[in-house]
């Protein structure tokens, strides 16, 4: 592996091109007319275009996304997660292509991947799903069949995709139809393909991942558990490890069940297995994962281990480092996703140019940004800022950093969820670890204005003042051992757009 394209953007882009350049992989961004000046395009070797600004016609377009890995010379692809990171056919093409695909085999992602198929085998391997359909449904009629069959409340869910994207909680038949519509549109926007299946919703669940890996020589292992219940539109805000629920014995007890699927699916490369647990913590098989998680930070500072290279590493042939026995965690990790949303309106996206920004740092603290000081968060993709992840000694040290963290960070320009996280973190409930997907609708609205802390007018106004003489400069900056020529241009095209 001499040359790796990364087929993603943002601060997961940013973190495979990291993890490249320490193993010495060249690497390769693509970009959509909306980041031709983004972070993830300055900091890789080179870049490359493949469309305009929309997903649809730019990141989710396969054939574009391959011309750039063949005219750039590249020999492998890295998905990242989202877009294409769990799309079978991308995959298959990247094989056929002959690129290492760094991630699971087309076929894997093809059973693992489609929800149903997934919770189909799950019950082969001995492991409880949440009852519901085992087969994708493809209309409103079928739809509506299952619904009466399983009973409300129940959750409509992306057959091909997660990330809270098309799934919708339907209480009553008469919001079945409306809902149905679009969850199917939905995901046939993020991921091509408009199927759904329905479960039963469970009141009140906790919500907790089993991180697993596997090698192509038979070896898997799990690293341990994610507790992932804190979700504002069944989407993770807040995720943790160790989980505050789970006992040695249970966490064993699901790491096992995790391990059996994988083994089952012949699964390669690095995935999660989602659970749910009801009141008396059985633990509900809920979907795989089969890519890197966005959470996946919490993992590796509990566990000292990098999944990217893991990843990597894996994709090249190379057998696990390590095995079960061997792994431990250590400590206690907490992650926040900074997004450019209005916390107290409704979480609603707030794309803009960041005027400037303090990012904090300090013993323990950890943040994975997609973004810098000017640059502008798009209207067109998830507004995801960055991961800002705090490790402590305990859960105890491990909240303590992240509030002292929350608060350094500064952003001007945008709004952002800063605010909504100062709340999680000093909730009783949430520092007794008494959390469940139910926590942020209970929080209810805040008690006071809590609009985000302006920063002091003269700090404000200096920190316009340097972004105005910075943009004005437009001097090329250079990197390694010089800049190249696409580089230089990408950097004055940005300057001139910015004008």
């Amino acid at each position: 592996m001499k040359k790796l394209l990364v087929a993603n953007r943002g601060e997961i882009a940013v973190r495979v091109i990291r993890a490249c350049r320490e193993m010495g992989i060249a690497s390769v961004a693509v970009f959509s007319e909306a980041d031709r000046s983004a972070r993830h395009v300055r900091v890789a070797d080179e870049a490359r275009p493949i469309g305009p600004a929309p997903a649809a016609e730019s990141y989710l377009r396969i054939d574009r996304v391959l011309e750039a890995a063949r005219a750039s010379g590249a020999d492998a692809v890295h998905p990242g997660y989202g877009f294409l990171a769990e799309n079978a056919g991308f995959a298959r093409a990247c094989e056929e292509a002959g690129l290492t695909f760094v991630g699971p085999r087309s076929e894997t992602i093809a059973l693992m991947g489609e929800k149903t198929s997934a919770r189909r085998l799950a019950v082969e391997a001995g492991l409880t799903v949440v009852p519901g359909t085992l087969e994708p449904l493809a209309d409103d009629a079928a739809i509506q069949r299952a619904a009466e069959r399983i009973g409300f409340p129940l959750m409509l869910k992306a057959a091909a995709g997660g990330g809270g994207k098309g799934l919708r909680l339907v209480k009553s038949a008469a919001d079945l139809v409306s809902a149905a519509q679009r969850a199917r549109s939905e995901a046939r926007s993020a991921f091509g393909d408009d199927r759904v299946y329905l479960e039963k919703a469970l009141l009140q669940p906790r919500h907790v991942e089993i991180q697993v890996v596997a090698d192509r020589h038979g070896n898997a292992v799990h690293l341990f558990e994610r507790e992932c219940s804190i979700q504002r539109r069944h989407q993770k805000v807040v995720e943790e490890s160790p989980s505050p629920l789970l006992t040695p014995e249970l966490r064993s007890r699901m790491g096992a069940l995790a391990v059996a699927l994988v083994r089952k699916a012949g699964y390669v490369n690095a995935g999660t297995l989602e659970f749910l647990l009801d009141a008396s913590r059985e633990p509900y098989f809920l979907e795989m994962n089969t890519r890197l998680q966005v959470e996946h930070p919490v993992t590796e500072l509990v566990t000292g281990v990098d999944l990217v290279k893991l990843q990597i590493r894996i994709a090249r042939g190379e057998t696990l480092p390590f095995e079960q026995g061997a792994l431990s965690q250590r400590g206690h990790a907490i992650e926040c996703r900074i997004y450019a949303e209005d916390p107290d309106g409704g979480f609603l996206p707030s794309p803009g140019r960041i005027l400037a920004l303090r990012v904090p740092g300090g013993p323990g603290i950890r943040d994975d940004s997609g973004v810098e000081e000017g640059d502008d968060v798009p209207s067109y993709y998830d507004p995801l800022v960055s991961k800002l992840v705090a490790w402590g000694e305990d859960r105890a040290s491990a909240i303590a950093r992240m509030r002292r963290a929350v608060r350094e960070y500064k952003v001007l320009g945008i709004k952002t969820t800063l605010p909504f996280f100062e709340r999680v973190l000093r909730h009783p409930d949430f520092v007794a670890g008494r959390i469940d997907t139910s926590f942020v609708a209970r929080m209810g609205p805040p008690e006071h204005e809590d609009a985000e802390r302006p920063w002091p007018v003269a700090l404000a106004a200096a920190a316009i003042r340097a972004f105005e003489q910075r943009r004005a400069a437009a001097a090329p900056v250079a990197t390694g051992p010089g800049p190249s020529a696409w580089r230089q241009a990408a950097r004055a095209e940005a300057v001139g757009d910015r004008r």
